[in-house]
């Protein structure tokens, strides 16, 4: 039986999604599994449960260089 293709979906500013129940293989070797439905994988580094994403992304965000001259007193 032929394997049924998966969805990846980058995101802008945030996690990749994967559909369906997805294995992860980490750095180091080692495998995580992932049961839902759609799966978040954390692009940001932030996220305390790596490689899962956790929302952390949203808590700082990026400013773009136009905001950062703005926010330098003058």
């Amino acid at each position: 039986m032929p394997e049924q293709s998966r969805e990846v979906v980058l995101t802008d500013e945030g996690p990749v999604l994967v559909s369906g129940p997805v294995e992860v293989v980490l750095p180091d070797g080692r495998r995580v599994r992932s049961d839902r439905p759609v799966t978040a994988l954390c692009m940001c580094r932030r996220s305390r449960r790596q490689p899962f994403c956790d929302t952390s992304h949203r808590r700082k965000v990026r400013r773009t260089d136009q905001e950062e001259d703005r926010a330098q007193p003058e």
